[in-house]
């Protein structure tokens, strides 16, 4: 007899359906796997096995073979235990049931209890989309398919518990999705930076166009302090950013504890050390990396210049496609990576170039190679430039109140808000993503900013992509201003904000 459930495969963040068939036959003693599994899968065989009887069913003496169809796709991970103990159970008359619109996705112990697995959310995407109604999955991962509206996801401890509602025994109920708070008490504010006015501002541009920024300055000036504040002000997430960005999570096995959905904007900060398949992702079976973890969120290159070359020029990609394609023998994959970079360093080895009281220690030649390490192609493709110069006694000292988090998230707000609804209707979210085709069109200038404009390109050498993500900035800065053209003084500002390149890297 051929008994049959289904699952589901997982290959980069495409999920597809899998049948799990099991035939039982006259022969010598024999539990063949096929399907094209790996060495986790073929594992199985013995978790099944050793499950089964300790939970007091018998393992079939028969030729048993199992197929994963279809067979051309490989199956990975051991997910499979659980449809393969189910199949194997409906095959020898042990259980007798309806699971034609039910999905079993789960690791087995050997004594039977489930275990937590990966990528749950985007298998049960496609389950419901496949048309299945049900879906039995461990119970940690059960809030996280819960998430998935108008599919049933129970939450299964082991196999006795199981099997039990499978022949209507005992009652499940369907799990219900526990939801990531947006706010919590040990967020940070942007009220504790002391001084820094024109970083701050630089920050409200890039959280209101969705811009990339370099901060540049001596160590303890703040550069950290104000990238990790950064998430504060940004616009709370779209329950679609949320479900795109929890799948990725879910794909890694980086979900909090508890957590169904994730609704904060994520907060990447890899160390310099990082390999370039760690940043970009990769692997054998290809994995998303840190600029895909930080997917709507921020992804933090502290101490920039220490990263490797290729780490750094591995991002030139992704910064312009919002996507990056790993490619392997058997195939590629895309993971989408739509974050701001907020990139950190020193002006020098020691950091202290060009400070106004502490001397530098380094020769003009330590400095340039240090200066050097970051490609003119990588700068380019960074909007705001920031310098954060060391913040006096006077600013640390004072008693002043600094503006909230939120009071700078409400002007960033009202900034996206004219940006939605001047893309209405179009694939674009921010500023960043106006297309070079359209600028013309959705960023009106004043004859004078055009002529300004003008000058600054001829004076600074300005490249074609720098002068689109000028002009892109400038739309942020009159959006925040509240105008629909942009002027002259938004222009000033803008290219105010690519001027540093032109002081540290060519005019040492």
């Amino acid at each position: 007899m051929v008994a049959k459930t289904y699952s589901m495969g997982l290959y980069g963040m495409e999920a597809f359906p899998v049948e799990v068939e099991a035939d039982l036959s006259k022969g010598l003693p024999a539990f063949e796997l096929v399907g094209l599994p790996d060495a986790a899968v073929k594992e199985s065989r013995d978790r099944v096995r050793a499950a089964l009887k300790n939970c007091g069913f018998e393992f079939p003496v028969s030729r048993i073979t199992m197929n994963l169809a279809p067979a051309d796709k490989k199956k990975e991970g051991p997910i499979y235990d659980l449809p393969l103990l189910i199949s194997l159970l409906k095959a020898s008359h042990q259980l007798e049931c309806h699971t034609d619109d039910a999905v079993f996705l789960g690791e087995l112990s050997l004594s039977g209890e489930l275990r937590p697995i990966r990528g749950v959310l985007p298998m049960a995407d496609k389950a419901k989309e496949a048309g299945f109604q049900r879906l039995y999955v461990p119970a940690e991962n059960a809030g996280e398919g819960a998430v998935i509206q108008g599919l049933q996801v129970y939450p299964i401890r082991d196999v006795p518990q199981l099997v039990a509602h499978l022949r209507e025994q005992l009652v499940l109920s369907p799990a219900v999705p526990h939801y990531q708070e947006t706010e919590s008490s040990d967020l940070l504010d942007f009220a504790d930076v002391k001084g820094q006015p024109d970083a701050k501002r630089a920050l409200e541009i890039a959280a209101s166009g969705g811009h990339n920024v370099l901060l540049i300055g001596p160590p303890g000036s703040g550069k950290s302090m104000l990238a990790k504040r950064l998430p504060t002000i940004l616009p709370e997430m779209t329950f679609a950013e949320s479900l795109e960005t929890t799948k990725i999570h879910s794909i890694r096995g980086k979900l909090p504890p508890g957590v169904s959905l994730i609704r904060s904007r994520p907060f990447r900060a890899p160390h310099h050390t990082i390999s370039t398949a760690g940043l970009a992702g990769g692997g054998s079976s290809p994995q998303p990396g840190e600029i895909s973890l930080a997917h709507n969120g921020v992804l933090f290159l502290d101490e920039l210049p220490e990263f490797s070359r290729a780490s750094m020029e591995v991002l030139r990609q992704p910064l312009e496609d919002k996507r990056v394609t790993i490619s392997r023998v058997g195939g590629s994959t895309s993971y989408p990576c739509r974050f701001t970079l907020v990139a950190a360093m020193n002006p020098c080895p020691c950091g202290y170039f060009g400070h106004p009281t502490h001397p530098c220690l380094c020769s003009p030649q330590a400095v340039d190679r240090y200066l050097g390490k970051v490609s003119g192609p990588l700068l380019d493709r960074i909007d705001l430039h920031i310098e954060v110069p060391a913040v006096p006694f006077e600013e640390l000292a004072s008693s002043r109140q600094e503006e909230t988090s939120q009071e700078i998230r409400q002007r960033v707000n009202a900034a996206r808000q004219r940006q939605q609804e001047r893309f209405q209707g179009t694939p674009y979210t921010c500023n960043a993503d106006i297309p070079a085709a359209r600028l013309q069109e959705l960023c009106p200038t004043t004859d004078g900013a055009l002529r300004l404009l003008q000058r600054a390109f001829d004076s600074f050498g300005f490249s074609a992509r720098t002068y689109d993500r000028v002009l892109k900035v400038a739309r942020t800065i009159a959006d925040l201003d509240g105008s629909e053209q942009i002027h002259t003084s938004h222009v000033a500002e803008a290219v105010q904000y690519r001027t540093l390149d032109r002081k540290y890297w060519l005019n040492k």
